[in-house]
């Protein structure tokens, strides 16, 4: 058999080795006979294996290859058995915090289900579709492993809330704060727009055309060399509904920021009250919504986390996804993803 080997320099180094068969007498099964450098049904040492390894992490796939001469699904073969081995089945056992969201991996309304440990930043699971049904083969992993999750985090989605219910009932389940944030501010964006298309002077329409991420920039992030703070209020002025929506979006903040839960608590009635004394119809069913997950909003002060970490995750995983141009093996693909969090340098494919 002939072996790929380490390389000297720049040359390729190959090993021509005769390699005995033997032959079993009682059930006529012909073997090799194993060998101590290289793994079976591979044409490459171990120390070559590692090679590769090691420049794939500075490099990608395709410099590799043409380094050492090889084939691109050589280096990609030699990367994926070595994920395999590694993150085929994260460990469960010891998770306690986790959170969960959704991410889109491109055209065709194609999804992903990702779990992420809290406590460590590590990807734990990757389901192919979103939903209850997405989480099933995670559930039962997790349920085998003996694990005993504390607290979930997760956005307002059906179907995340109905799967923590059932699956974890003993689990404290967060609403992630981002989320809520950033379900206020699509009401807020669609009361704009209505306004903007119920106006019928043409200077009003000007004063509300352009308004939408004033509108959704925190207060103290308005740049007043450009003048942010003078445009806001002048824009404010000329829309009651608009300017109440607004600075009930600036109070919102402050329910995190309460010194404890009870504080917290009576905070959200108060805001609640306010917002429905608005007569902001798009306000007012923000506000039914949030009452309603109340538990879920308040837990943040039992356990303060959140789906942030999962978020930059997801930016690092659309970010591997550019790189390589996308993958045309899925279970490549999700490999990657469990390795994510031990990544030390650039994200090569």
């Amino acid at each position: 058999r002939v072996f790929r080997g380490l390389p000297i320099g720049g040359r390729p180094v190959w090993i021509h080795l005769p390699v005995a068969r033997v032959e079993c007498q009682r059930c006529a099964c012909v073997r090799q006979v194993k060998l101590g450098f290289a793994n079976p049904r591979v044409s490459y040492t171990r120390s070559f294996a590692r090679y590769v390894l090691e420049l794939c992490r500075f490099m990608t796939i395709q410099d590799v290859s043409r380094h050492l001469q090889v084939s691109w699904d050589v280096v990609k073969e030699i990367q994926k058995r070595h994920l395999q081995r590694k993150f085929s089945r994260p460990r469960l056992r010891e998770v306690r915090q986790i959170a969960i969201d959704e991410i889109h991996l491109g055209r065709r309304g194609r999804f992903a289900t990702v779990v992420l440990d809290l406590e460590r930043g590590a990807v734990i699971f990757v389901g192919q579709g979103r939903g209850v049904e997405a989480l099933k083969p995670f559930w039962r992993r997790l349920r085998a492993s003996g694990a005993s999750i504390e607290a979930v985090a997760s956005d307002l989605a059906g179907g995340y809330l109905a799967a923590v219910e059932r699956f974890l009932p003993e689990a404290v389940h967060v609403f992630d704060r981002f989320h809520i944030t950033k379900l206020y501010n699509e009401k807020l964006t669609a009361l704009r727009r209505e306004l903007y298309r119920e106006a019928h002077d043409v200077l009003h329409k000007q004063v509300l055309k352009g308004t939408r991420w004033l509108l959704l920039k925190h207060e103290e992030r308005l740049d007043a060399e450009r003048g942010e703070p003078e445009r806001l209020r002048r824009r404010c002025g000329s829309s009651a509904s608009l300017a109440t929506a607004y600075y009930l979006k600036e109070d919102l903040r402050q329910l995190w920021e309460q010194p404890h839960k009870t504080a917290a608590r009576n905070f959200l009635t108060s805001w609640y009250l306010r917002a429905m004394s608005s007569g902001i119809r798009l306000v007012q069913q923000f506000a039914r919504t949030l009452l309603a997950h109340a538990h879920g909003v308040l837990a943040w002060y039992d356990y303060p986390i959140s789906t942030g970490p999962l978020e930059a995750t997801n930016n690092k995983i659309q970010l591997l996804k550019r790189q390589a141009y996308g993958y045309r093996d899925p279970e490549f693909f999700r490999l990657k993803i469990y390795a994510l969090h031990l990544t030390r340098y650039a994200l090569v494919g």
